[in-house]
């Protein structure tokens, strides 16, 4: 948009810092309170029915880390609450070693869950979509037969006792505050975890895995440690379930009590806390008011699901997200800030040339790099331009680490960079943009952005989930260089705005300042400037440029040929795999085979 062209003023959004803390918390602290002053109004039936709405949302809020946030369809995970139901209850029953207390064997049933978590969820590492649920089907089939076959210690078709809970839970409305306590606290984790670069890195790889691996995000590492954090949870929600059916036997574990787990976090929406535990609540009291059709529960669950996804396909969570409703200014200017960009990076920085040696790539009988040399230096433009099929995106997958070459290597401060290896870019501060932006549309723009930087976090897991103070601290640090990241490229007040909602042009440039939250030392961009107006190239070139004189250096991948001429250091121009001519802009402009291959007359 031309800079003559007026514009309404653009209000500050939320989530910068004008709302406040508290608001997030209110839809739980009112949930809270009902459920606290139950007892109140309830007599000791729905105690039983409370009791068991906050034990599967216990599984559930692990769960919900696993499906909602990380895209796994795990359907069989009623074979983690079998597993804790089982194994509570034969420890205070004492058939195999002396009584445990209680409190012990639910302790216990969480460890149990936790390896068998990571048993199960080990296929997701390789298995995707349906093949995976499939595998989590097989093991709930398995555990069930296992708690038939085992009749010395889980009693067989006969069952076992659950354990009892001393006082003051064992009383209906005791055992009821035992589980709601419980429930919070997994509530409370879970949230800490969907705030934190874990909860953002677990949705980058189920919205974008190609993003979440520029970002240096290892998904074999994240999903191991939330399948262990999903399986304990579930373990001990089998044990305080095992507690309220007083005694258990292997048809209390169906088929549809799993599906109830899922549909519960599919109809709460995706990427949410709040709207999987409404989910659950409503799925575990619906049936109280319609006893006659609990027979057809498998079908009901099928068919709210189908309304959901037809007539709200983000779920409860879009419900109840009005501030992504509100409408955005329809005419934006894109105005980056380029002269901020030492907020950020360091203006002194010294590097050393990115070099691919005699690379050479072929897929099938298709040559697609054919002995290309290349040497990007740092502070420079270094454009990289020729005819569609000429080799220029593999190239860059190649530097990426997406593809191994067939031969040669890419060199950086002397070192071999691994091939096939993209997690590892981000370490080297190689950070790159897509042809195709790769947003990730359940986050904000700030949340987008903020995953570029999730090589820089230190804290833990652990720190994560219990909110001790690195993780404050690195959250801090990672808000304040996203907003930075975000001024430079002229969107700071989109921040809080969902990414999907965005303009094509608004996308290009907030990939851009994903990538400067790497500081990084070499930025690949690969066609930035298509669908962009010509104001907006101009400005974009102009970012570039500033972003060279910090000592970074950019490769760029561009069809818009005056860009390339207007702010490149140097340019290589591709042909069938091949350098057809190298050189400065001025001696590429008038180089006769690259202006009959390429440029035209």
């Amino acid at each position: 948009m031309a800079d003559g062209m007026t514009s309404a003023p653009r209000p500050r959004t939320a989530g910068t810092g004008g709302q406040g803390w508290l608001q997030p918390l209110l839809p739980f602290l009112g949930l809270g309170a009902i459920a606290v002053c139950l007892p109140l109004v309830g007599d000791s039936y729905w105690s039983i029915i409370a009791s068991r709405a906050c034990i599967y949302w216990i599984l559930v809020s692990g769960l919900n880390l696993v499906v909602g946030f990380g895209g796994q369809i795990a359907i069989g995970w009623v074979a983690l609450l079998t597993l804790g139901a089982y194994t509570t209850s034969v420890l205070t029953a004492g058939t195999v070693t002396p009584a445990f207390s209680p409190y012990l064997a639910l302790a216990l049933s969480g460890v149990v869950g936790a390896i068998a978590g990571v048993i199960v969820g080990l296929p997701a590492l390789r298995l995707r979509t349906f093949y995976f649920a499939m595998t989590t089907l097989g093991f709930a089939t398995i555990v069930t037969q296992i708690a038939l076959a085992w009749q010395s210690v889980t009693g067989g078709g006969v069952g076992v006792a659950g354990p009892v809970f001393p006082a003051p839970f064992d009383s209906s409305w005791g055992f009821y505050y035992f589980c709601l306590g419980l429930a919070s606290i997994c509530t409370w984790m879970t949230a800490n975890i969907a705030a934190s670069r874990f909860g953002r890195a677990l949705v980058a790889i189920r919205d974008s895995e190609v993003a979440a691996e520029a970002a240096g995000i290892s998904k074999p590492m994240l999903l191991v440690v939330v399948f262990l954090f999903s399986g304990a949870v579930a373990g001990i929600a089998g044990g305080l379930f095992a507690s309220l059916q007083s005694y258990i036997t292997p048809d209390a574990f169906t088929f549809d009590l799993s599906v109830l787990f899922f549909i519960a976090i599919l109809i709460g929406g995706r990427g949410s806390i709040m709207g999987p535990l409404l989910g659950t609540i409503l799925l575990t009291v619906l049936p109280e008011f319609a006893a006659p059709l609990v027979a057809w529960s498998t079908f009901l669950y099928a068919a709210l699901l189908l309304v959901i996804v037809l007539v709200i396909p983000g779920g409860i969570a879009e419900l109840l997200d009005f501030k992504n409703r509100r409408p955005l200014e329809r005419h934006r200017e894109i105005i980056p800030r380029p002269e901020l960009l030492t907020d950020l990076l360091d203006a002194n920085r010294k590097g050393t040339p990115l070099t691919l040696e005699t690379i050479t790539l072929s897929f099938g009988g298709v040559r697609a790099i054919d002995g290309l040399d290349l040497e990007l230096r740092p502070g420079e433009v270094h454009g990289l331009i020729g005819p569609n099929g000429s080799g220029k995106t593999t190239t860059l997958n190649v530097i990426s680490g997406y593809y191994a070459p067939d031969n040669g290597e890419v060199r950086l401060n002397g070192a071999v960079l691994a091939p096939k290896a993209p997690t590892t870019r981000a370490g080297h501060r190689i950070a790159r943009t897509f042809q195709t932006p790769r947003l990730i549309g359940g986050a904000s723009v700030l949340q987008n952005v903020m995953i570029g930087g999730s090589v820089d976090g230190h804290c833990t897991f652990a720190e994560a989930m219990l909110m001790l103070p690195r993780h404050l601290r690195d959250e801090a640090t990672l808000r304040r260089s996203a907003m930075a990241a975000l001024a430079i490229v002229g969107l700071d007040l989109l921040a809080a705005v969902r990414a999907d909602r965005l303009q094509h042009s608004e996308l290009r440039f907030m990939e851009i300042a994903r990538a400067l939250m790497l500081r990084p030392a070499f930025v690949l961009l690969d066609e930035p400037a298509a669908g962009l107006s010509a104001e907006e190239i101009r400005r974009l070139g102009a970012l570039i440029v500033a972003i060279t004189r910090t000592g970074t250096g950019v490769l760029l991948v561009e069809h818009h040929a005056d860009l390339i001429f207007d702010i490149c250091d140097r340019v290589t121009v591709l042909n069938l795999g091949k350098v057809l001519a190298a050189g400065t802009p001025a001696e590429i402009r008038s180089h006769r085979e690259v202006v009959n291959a390429y440029l035209g007359a």
